[in-house]
């Protein structure tokens, strides 16, 4: 059918009627210049006379021409071409007055080729239109889904946008697993219902069988489009589960269950839609609102469900991917860390509390509302890769030598060892001296005077070995470092110049240079050679890291750990650089590793001090300019270091 639209006075349906006697023509009357529309997508023409023109507008006619629909317009009696003012672009024809029945049909016929033929561009150009709109919203969800790197973000993103792009009221998403035994299974994980949100989720598992409609579909690989899942046709192997509509008053009517297909053609999961909606805010509470809102799933939503379902897919495989390479380098880096403390068990446990430390203090950097870092924010990203940094922050120390790596003392063990040998030597020369004299009186004088001989020379061999034992119990007081440089070594320097015979007869000092350097060490159990040695594990650090191909995100590892014994004065090392060289990162760590450096457990070559003596150390440094006042503040105030008291029982440093 046809129509074709008159404009009172002249024209009546009567008027036309003899002229179309033989088409299928509906012709009916214009009342006014709005009603001037195309009709339901069929072949419009408009017949415009003479007295008509001043109500129709050259935008209202031209609205309806690129609607679709085509103008016959009638020239008054004299017109011999179409007037001025009569766009003859907008026309399919032009009748001069008087004219006959057959000119009038041919200019009509003629006129409804034209319309048909503007229709078929509109529609053509329309879908068009759509395609074009659809493809770019099917590659704006592409690259969000490619962007995606947490998988319980993507999965909500996939489902959504799924159910945006088909006006769905609910859907859900099944991932395929493998049990332990080998055996594939479809785990729910995820539902949305627009008109139930306080639906409750509860995951769960469904055979990878014919017996449910995920489970067909992840079977057969083909998606199911299912009118009215009320009335399933009885040839079929699936069934629906109806507990969740009986549960919360659901009326679960039109879905569409698609396949998620990796670019191996492997099924990954299953993808669920239901009800489809007319509008795609509009609530479903009553059965009336299911019957009126509810649309079977057309053809052309399956389409572009399937390119949906094959890039989340694609981006699903992406995200578990990215999430076993972060595994693999997370046990790598674990690994790397225990390595570094198997060569010195007395720090076990170091690089995961300054790592969580390092991150929570981050964490209160991100949330502070005022300070000079209110405006700093760290991304997902960026806290994993200071996690990291802190975590290898020492492992440099692998390229030091061990004996310096695990010295507890200023002397080292042997070294220390051989002075208690030269002490028992000495003593018992003492001792032997003591006998020889008490044997030659003897011999020269007998027993007269024997008694007071003996009584004067014993006070001076009680005296010598007092000395003596003076001698080593100094040695081993001055042999345990400190840390503060602090304490006199006077005494223990006389020591060093007084002297003694050897086995060989020669004058042997009680402490050589060397011992006596080592024994007068001020801070600490390392020399000046061995600090060094101690502090080139930064370099180290640095150029191991280096060698890491870092992804974009985690760049900055290798800079973030070469500064952590840097200091804001210049009074650091390796590098000596000030503040301006030292980025946020590498200040919140410095702050965790002096921190647990102080308080860790006791070590060898040092005691753990209190939480309160810790930070009057560290203030100290704030105040001398070594460290951020504000990064410390912030410490303090936000019990960073309570926080990771609660993990430091399984030493297991946190993941963000």
């Amino acid at each position: 059918m046809r129509y074709l639209l008159l404009h009172p006075p002249r024209w009546r349906p009567d008027d036309v009627a003899p002229a179309l006697e033989t088409s299928r023509v509906e012709a009916r009357p214009v009342g006014q210049p709005r009603d001037l529309a195309v009709g339901d997508d069929r072949p419009t023409v408009f017949l415009l006379d003479p007295e008509s023109r001043s109500s129709f507008t050259v935008d209202i006619m031209r609205a309806f021409v690129d609607a679709g629909g085509a103008i016959v317009a009638l020239g008054r009696e004299g017109e011999t071409d179409v007037p001025e003012g009569l766009p003859t672009e907008l026309l399919a024809g032009f009748l001069m007055s008087p004219t006959t029945p057959r000119r009038l049909l041919v200019a009509i016929r003629a006129g409804f080729r034209e319309a048909a033929a503007r229709a078929e561009t509109a529609r053509a150009r329309g879908e068009a239109g759509q395609r074009a709109r659809e493809i770019g919203e099917l590659t704006r969800i592409g690259v969000a889904l490619g962007t995606e790197r947490d998988l319980k973000t993507l999965l909500d993103l996939i489902l959504t946008q799924a159910r945006r792009i088909t006006q769905s009221d609910a859907g859900s998403l099944y991932l395929v697993e493998t049990s332990e035994q080998g055996v594939k299974r479809l785990r729910f994980r995820l539902a949305q219902t627009f008109s139930k949100p306080e639906a409750p989720f509860v995951e769960f598992t469904i055979p990878v069988d014919r017996g449910s409609l995920a489970g067909y579909c992840a079977v057969t690989g083909e998606p199911l489009v299912i009118d009215d899942a009320y009335f399933l046709p009885p040839d079929v192997e699936y069934t629906i589960n109806r507990s969740f509509d009986e549960r919360y008053g659901y009326r679960t009517k039109s879905m569409l269950v698609i396949p998620m297909k990796d670019h191996r053609d492997e099924i990954i999961g299953v993808l669920q839609l239901i009800n489809r909606k007319r509008t795609l805010d509009a609530v479903l509470t009553t059965p009336a609102d299911v019957e009126r809102q509810v649309v079977p799933f057309s053809k052309r939503t399956v389409e572009l469900v399937t390119a949906l379902a094959g890039q989340a897919a694609v981006a699903i495989e992406n995200s578990r991917l990215y999430e076993d390479i972060e595994r693999l380098f997370e046990g790598f880096v674990l690994a790397a860390v225990h390595a570094i403390e198997q060569r010195d068990p007395t720090t076990y446990g170091h690089s995961g509390r300054v790592a969580g430390m390092t991150v929570s203090l981050a964490e209160v950097v991100d949330q502070t509302p005022d300070g000079h870092y209110r405006n700093v924010r760290f991304t997902r990203e960026q806290v994993r890769e200071l996690r990291y940094a802190a975590l290898l922050h020492d492992f440099g120390k692998v390229g030091v030598r061990e004996q310096v790596l695990v010295k507890a003392k200023k002397l080292y063990p042997p070294d220390l060892a051989f002075i208690r040998h030269r002490h028992a030597y000495i003593r018992r020369t003492a001792e032997r001296e003591f006998w020889r004299k008490r044997t030659e009186f003897l011999e020269e004088h007998g027993k007269k005077g024997y008694a007071g001989f003996v009584t004067e020379i014993e006070a001076e061999h009680t005296k010598e070995l007092q000395e003596l034992d003076r001698f080593l119990e100094i040695v081993l007081k001055a042999n345990e470092p400190t840390i503060l440089p602090e304490g006199s070594f006077d005494e223990l320097q006389s020591w060093g110049r007084r002297s003694y015979l050897g086995l060989d007869g020669a004058t042997e000092p009680f402490l050589t240079p060397d011992e006596v350097r080592f024994l007068t060490i001020r801070k600490g159990s390392l020399d000046d050679a061995e600090r060094l040695e101690i502090e080139s594990h930064v370099t180290h650090t640095f150029q191991f890291l280096q060698r890491i191909p870092w992804t974009r995100e985690l760049q900055q590892v290798p800079l973030i750990a070469y500064g952590h014994h840097e200091k804001l004065d210049g009074r650091g090392y390796p590098r000596r650089v000030t503040a301006e060289a030292i980025p946020i990162q590498t200040r919140i760590m410095t702050i965790s590793d002096i921190y647990d450096a102080l308080t860790a457990q006791d070590r060898p070559y040092k005691r753990a001090v209190p939480y309160e003596r810790a930070i009057d150390i560290m203030a100290q440094e704030v105040k001398e300019g070594q460290l951020d006042a504000e990064l410390f503040r912030l410490f303090i105030d936000g019990k960073v270091f309570e926080r990771v008291a609660a993990n430091a029982a399984g030493d297991a440093p946190p993941d963000p």
